[in-house]
């Protein structure tokens, strides 16, 4: 009968709206610190200017899609340094590693965009239709002009941010007072008001409608994080043995007058009323819990008005409340071996990026040698190698190179179309923040001893800045 019974069990459980209640407390204050801050950035950055000198954009962010480029206040990216966008990614990857490993999901429960916005249209729903009670009520209850009033409005402060937050989106690829300016009269590109489209669309999804379901079955990170954490992690945590067996504040006196066990638990279910995934943190640790800490604040609100002690619900572990029950003191080993090596990789990479950061060139080489022919003998018996060289200047000036090379005795090197300096040094300038591609003659005398193939070197010299910049590649004789 129960192998029956499971066999027609469906497949699929709907999903239950969840009605979070408002609370108050240190961690629902640090969240909506968290929020002002996060979106007033996001929205204002692309605002800021950052004078970078003549013939460059003043937008102190600006993804330049156009002009190939990536601009963040004082650094220029180019697209031959993607490695930095690499660098970022790992660097978020650790930072998120070290987050799970001192307090688990704790990105999820502050700073997560999805966790961001869900708040803050969260708190349009309650200016609108009140907090749990009577939104719960309300939806129970018939359609009324109130209740249409009171959701149209909802709805449509929720489109006019979620509008507005693709529109931020956008405004990172253009410089912003020009795009709201030509948004506003109808005058921006097509893309820009589908991108908008779009991102209004998603972020009114998400945060408004979708809102627990991206974080329970949308976003990966809840499964990666519990093959990711240890025992030492610090999870938002019910104290079972403090807060078991669950009575009411009556039998709790009763049964203490008594000498009988009662738990500091009256369950008021206020953990589970201002949870955002709707789960009950008394069932232990959950996939869907965001570790966002109301709940926490919504326990300490009540020990305090049945006076008794806060941390009833607390960022803890597993461990810690098995070792009271056995009457061991707790232990919390924020530093560790893991978190240790999070923290030494977070700073290697960092350190690099620095490093490379500072000791970059702002000028590049790259040689390509010609395959037909591999090599050409002159009449004088003197050997020649012809070469494709690509210069880089990434100031906005143009800027002369000398080119040498090096390597062999008696070579020479002669460009197509170019100057030269006094010492026979050919000129080559490149235009600003562009790149200047020539065709080089290398010339080796003949009588010089050669392999079928030896290193040379090319160097670029700027003429006035002093910068210096080398590529190697081959010469070719019979």
């Amino acid at each position: 009968m129960a192998l029956a019974e499971s066999e027609d069990a469906p497949l699929f459980a709907p999903s239950k709206k969840v009605y979070p209640q408002s609370v108050s407390g240190p961690f629902r204050r640090a969240k909506w610190l968290i929020l002002v801050l996060c979106l007033g950035i996001y929205y204002l950055l692309p605002f800021l200017r950052w004078d970078r000198g003549p013939n460059l954009p003043n937008q102190a962010v600006l993804a330049d899609i156009a002009n190939n480029r990536f601009y963040f206040f004082f650094i220029e990216i180019w697209p031959q340094e993607v490695y930095y966008f690499t660098g970022l990614l790992i660097l978020a990857a650790f930072m998120l590693f070290l987050m799970n490993a001192v307090a688990g999901r704790v990105w999820c429960g502050y700073l997560c965009p999805q966790t961001v916005w869900t708040d803050l249209f969260l708190a349009v729903e309650r200016a609108f239709e009140g907090d749990r009670r009577e939104r719960m009520k309300r939806d129970e209850g018939p359609w009324t002009a109130d209740k249409l009033a009171r959701k149209t409005g909802k709805h449509l402060v929720w489109l006019v941010i979620a509008w507005w937050t693709g529109g931020a989106w956008v405004l990172y690829f253009a410089d912003a007072p020009t795009l709201v300016r030509e948004l506003a009269t109808f005058t921006a590109p097509l893309s820009a008001y589908v991108w908008i489209g779009i991102l209004t669309f998603t972020t009114y999804a998400l945060a408004g409608i979708m809102r627990e379901q991206v974080c329970t079955f949308m976003c990966p990170w809840p499964r990666i994080q519990a093959a990711l954490t240890d025992d030492d992690a610090l999870n938002v945590t019910y104290r079972y043995d403090r807060g078991d067996p669950r009575v009411s504040v009556k039998q709790a006196t009763r049964l203490r007058a008594a000498n009988e066990p009662a738990g500091d638990c009256i369950d008021c279910y206020q953990c589970v009323a201002v949870c955002p995934t709707g789960i009950d943190i008394r069932d232990g640790s959950q996939m869907d819990c965001i570790q966002c800490g109301l709940c926490i604040d919504a326990c300490d609100t009540v020990m305090l008005k049945i006076n008794r002690p806060a941390g009833l619900i607390a960022y803890d572990t597993d461990d810690n409340v098995k070792r009271r029950i056995a009457g061991q003191k707790p232990v919390y080993r924020l530093i560790r071996a893991r978190t240790l090596i999070y923290t030494a990789l977070i700073g290697l990479v960092g350190g690099a990026m620095i490093y490379q950061l500072a000791t970059r060139s702002t000028a590049g080489i790259s040689v390509l040698h010609e395959r037909t022919p591999l090599f050409v003998t002159l009449s004088d018996g003197s050997i020649r190698n012809a070469y494709t060289i690509r210069l880089l200047n990434k100031r906005p000036d143009s800027r002369p190179f000398a080119l040498t090379v090096s390597g062999l005795p008696g070579i020479r090197v002669e460009t197509v179309g170019t100057q030269a300096t006094a010492d026979l040094r050919p000129i080559i300038t490149v235009d600003p923040d562009s790149s200047r591609e020539i065709r080089a003659l290398v010339t080796v005398p003949a009588g010089i001893p050669l392999d079928k193939s030896q290193t040379i070197t090319f160097t670029a010299s700027d003429l006035f800045a002093g910068e210096v910049v080398t590529a190697g590649d081959h010469f070719i004789a019979p």
